[in-house]
Formats: structure tokens, sequence, C-alpha cells
């Protein structure tokens, strides 16, 4: 004798449940492989405050990348840290930090920015170093810009039809920027897992990044005051160590007379720029000043370092250790 056909309500149900099932093996296959990849799909970066408290921001590898670039530009240019909390609210609201090829009419990029307004053409616009290099050009023209409020200064620049969006994201640019100035010390870490977006795991590409996000400047510093004198900038200033996984970044002792900035603060910069792009570019390990982040860290942490010059180069002088994987 034939079975009876499950009801209606019972067919219902298990139709619900094998939907509910496939949407399930869907994230969880999507979560696998944004963990073994590094994807972009979640936090996987996190920056604090440097005086403690509950002040933090999360973000991913994509932001973090393109964070740093904003913050190495606007220093690029000796531009002072509350310019560079003004670019990264207003990419924060414009794109969430992400570059798109998408937007109201033609907008485009970290900034969303047009071609038809006269921004530059779409490829210049989806360059971030020339997106942030525009951007921060037309802010310098805005007569004082770091006494407006945020919401003000960007407005000038970007002419929005929603101005006071930029303000809610002040407090978390202020602390991004704060970190990737270097003005606040080992407060940026990330998981750093490998990406897949650049088969780089070498130095010469993160010299190659170095050099697209600060110029020359990074990998030769420039004169600083050492002993009342002009230090003479080394011809060799980065070094790729025999294993050509290692760059050395050397931060000259005294104040950076161009940007008007402490040796601390150009150290820190450089070391939390190669941890935010340390999914991108396969870093494994950044130490400065006697700290170390290394990849894959549960807490992901800054931790103190003791080994014998592990956080000094070849002249004694402090410097950037960058270490990729193999």
């Amino acid at each position: 004798m034939p079975q009876s056909s499950p009801s209606p309500k019972r067919r219902g149900r298990l139709l619900r449940r094998g939907a509910a099932f496939v949407v399930l093996l869907a994230v969880a296959g999507y979560l696998a492989v944004q963990y073994v990849t590094g994807g972009t799909g979640g936090p996987g970066c996190e920056v604090v405050s440097d005086k403690g408290g509950p002040a933090r921001y999360e973000f991913t590898p994509e932001q973090a990348v393109n964070a740093a670039t904003i913050a190495a530009v606007g220093t690029g240019r000796g531009l002072p840290e509350r310019a560079v909390t003004i670019a990264l609210a207003t990419a924060l609201q414009e794109s969430g930090l992400r570059n798109i090829t998408h937007g109201d009419r033609d907008s485009l990029g970290l900034f969303q920015q047009r071609p038809s307004m006269g921004w530059g053409t779409q490829e210049e616009i989806l360059d971030p170093t020339y997106s942030a290099g525009i951007f921060y050009e037309h802010l310098a023209k805005v007569p004082d810009y770091t006494r407006l409020p945020l919401t003000v200064a960007a407005q000038r620049v970007q002419r929005s039809g929603f101005p006071e969006a930029y303000a809610k994201h002040e407090p978390d640019a202020a602390l991004l920027a704060a970190a990737l100035t270097g003005r606040s010390a080992a407060t940026l870490t990330c998981e750093g897992r490998p990406g897949a977006t650049r088969t780089a795991g070498d130095a010469d590409s993160v010299r190659a990044a170095l050099l697209r996000d600060f110029g020359r400047d990074a990998l030769q510093p420039t004169a600083a005051e050492v002993s009342g004198a002009k230090a003479t900038p080394s011809p060799t200033p980065s070094v790729i160590k025999k294993d050509e996984r290692t760059v050395v970044l050397p931060v000259p002792a005294g104040k950076d007379s161009a940007a008007g900035r402490g040796a601390g603060e150009r150290g820190w910069q450089l070391a939390h720029w190669a941890v935010a792009n340390a999914s991108e570019l396969h870093i494994k390990r950044v130490s400065y000043a006697g700290r170390e982040w290394t990849a894959g860290n549960t807490d992901s942490t800054w931790r103190a370092i003791t080994a014998p010059g592990a956080a000094e180069g070849a002249s004694g002088a402090q410097s950037v250790r960058i270490v990729t994987t193999p």
C-alpha cells in the first residue's frame, strides 16, 4: 500500500528548514573563505585610544589599507593631524573607506569624486593616493580649516547634499588619525591573515607600497636635528636582508624638520602603516621601539621585546623592522 504524502503544512516546514540549512551553509562557507583569505567582509583590525578607556574602532583590512594611505598622503604634504582626521571622516561617510567604482551619478572612489566636476579622470580618482591628494589640495585652500568644525571643513570641499553626515564619523576618524600619523603608539592592530588581493610576500613589494603611499620620503628620511647639526640622509636607508623578506626603515633621531614631527611619531606611523597593510602585503611581524606585533596572535597586541638589537638599525638608531611571510 503506497505511503501517504506529507501534509501541506509539513511540506512547508520541511522547505523552510531546508532553506535555513542552505543559508547557514552559505554563511559558514563565506566566513571560512574570509578567514582563510583575509577577506574584507568583517572586522580584523582595531584602533584604540592611547589614553585608555572604552574608545575603539573596528574595521576591515581593506579599510585599514585605505586609511593608512590617506594618512600617509596627508603627512607627506606636511599637513597636520587635523587634516588627516577630516579626510578620514569624509571617506568614512562617502565610501565607508572603500575604493568603490560607483556612486551618485559619476561619483567614484574613496571620496566619491566626480570626473565631470573636474576632480580627475576615472582612473585617477580610483587611485587612492591620487584621490587623497586631490582632497587635501582642496582642503588646504579652505581658510582656517583646522579651526572649523569638522563637518564644515569637509562640506566646503565636498559640497555634499548631506553636510551634517560627516560629524558622526569624527570620533572614529580621530582615533585612526592619531594612530596612522604616529601620535599614539602601539594602538593599531590587525589579525594580519595573508590576503588574496596581492601575491606579494617579499620585501620588494613592501618597498613598492611604501613608495606608493609615502613617496621617496619613506625610504630616504629627511634631514633631522642631531646634536645641533643637520644629519645627512643615508644613501641606503632601507635594507633588504639576504632572505629578501625583511625591510628595515631607520627613523632619524631628533625632530623631522620637514614635517615638524618627532622621530617617535614618524616611527609609529610607519609601524602602524605596516600593520594596516599586513593582510595585503603578507607581513608577518612588525617591530619598533621595543614593541612587536605578530600576525595571527589571538589578542593582536603589541608586545614588549627584549632581544638585543631587535628594534635597532645598523647605526644604533631606532628602526622599524618589517618581516614578510615566506
